[in-house]
């Protein structure tokens, strides 16, 4: 099984070695590799059985880095660096030749982010190089929050989990980027369009549906974070009656409901807050999964601000 602990050293030493670690974030624990390292970015592919077409997100130190990484910068991109880093806010750039086809999926376009989480930050200052680090779960599958979830999965897969805790912000970060002089949103999170309108002023900024097939930034297939149980979404009295023959658990934004067992229901933010409901998430959906359940029943949240996010999430984890 995977060793789990604070040493920073023993970190870097097996990154230096082309081994694949598990990292937190902010956002959700990432599969952490070299970024320039051919070998080590398909382990990870690998290790979470992830389609070579998916590309992945490079994680940075410092935002100087940015400039080895990619070029035609645009300013606003600076402005957004400077108001939302280190954060959960993914840059979506022209790419330069340091970084090999692998990691962008043969795109032009390279996915960067700095991260928010202080034991991590520590440790891409001490490498000479950025990391790949997307989710650190099988493809597909809920995205991991605590080591717990990451050792569940991938324990022994990997020999090596940098523990930090329970993720702050718990669902993965904002991807955007730019078209002409407008802002594309690739992937919601928990960085607004409203937050991200305050920075850059009169911009236009639209928010790009997900795909079946074409991959043009990291996690932006139409089914993705599910639990192996059927998730289904709706007017949760309603559900219970379609699903009247089964055993139910259910995902509840702020309330329980009569007619099921109190154990068998997870409240994502009893005072009804978003941003509780987003920290809760992906720890949720991997509760109900491990109960002796046949479906999970849910609804969305209110949609606004972080709440788009949640819901992005619930609506990929539940399609079929």
């Amino acid at each position: 099984m995977a060793i789990i602990n604070t040493d920073l050293y023993l970190a870097q030493q097996f990154l230096e070695h082309s081994e694949v670690i598990a990292i937190p974030t902010e956002t959700v624990y990432g599969l952490a590799a070299n970024a320039y390292d051919e070998s080590a970015v398909a382990k990870v592919f690998a290790i979470k059985n992830r389609p070579l077409s998916n590309p992945l997100i490079l994680h940075i130190g410092n935002p100087a880095q940015l400039y080895d990484l990619a070029h035609d910068i645009p300013e606003v991109t600076l402005q957004l660096a400077e108001h939302f880093w280190p954060g959960p806010l993914t840059l979506l750039l022209p790419q330069k030749h340091t970084i090999s086809d692998v990691v962008t999926a043969n795109s032009s376009l390279v996915a960067i982010r700095m991260p928010n989480h202080p034991i991590t930050l520590q440790l891409l200052q001490r490498l000479t190089f950025p990391l790949v680090a997307p989710s650190a779960n099988l493809f597909g599958y809920v995205s991991p929050t605590t080591t717990t979830h990451v050792e569940r999965q991938l324990g022994t897969r990997i020999p090596y989990i940098l523990e930090g805790g329970q993720c702050a912000v718990g669902i993965e970060s904002t991807i955007i980027g730019f078209e002409a002089q407008d802002i594309i949103i690739y992937r919601l999170g928990s960085i607004s369009a409203e937050a991200i309108a305050e920075v850059v002023g009169p911009v236009s900024i639209h928010i790009r549906k997900h795909s079946k097939s074409s991959l043009t930034t990291p996690g932006s297939t139409l089914q993705h974070y599910a639990p192996h149980k059927p998730l289904f979404i709706g007017d949760i009295p309603t559900l219970l009656s379609t699903h009247k023959d089964q055993k139910v658990g259910i995902l509840s934004f702020d309330r329980y409901y009569k007619d099921v067992t109190h154990d068998h229901q997870v409240l994502l933010s009893p005072t009804g807050s978003l941003g509780e409901s987003a920290y809760n998430l992906f720890a949720a959906l991997q509760k109900l999964d491990a109960m002796e359940i046949d479906v999970i029943l849910s609804t969305y949240v209110p949609d606004r601000g972080i709440g788009r996010a949640i819901n992005d999430r619930l609506m990929r984890a539940s399609f079929r």
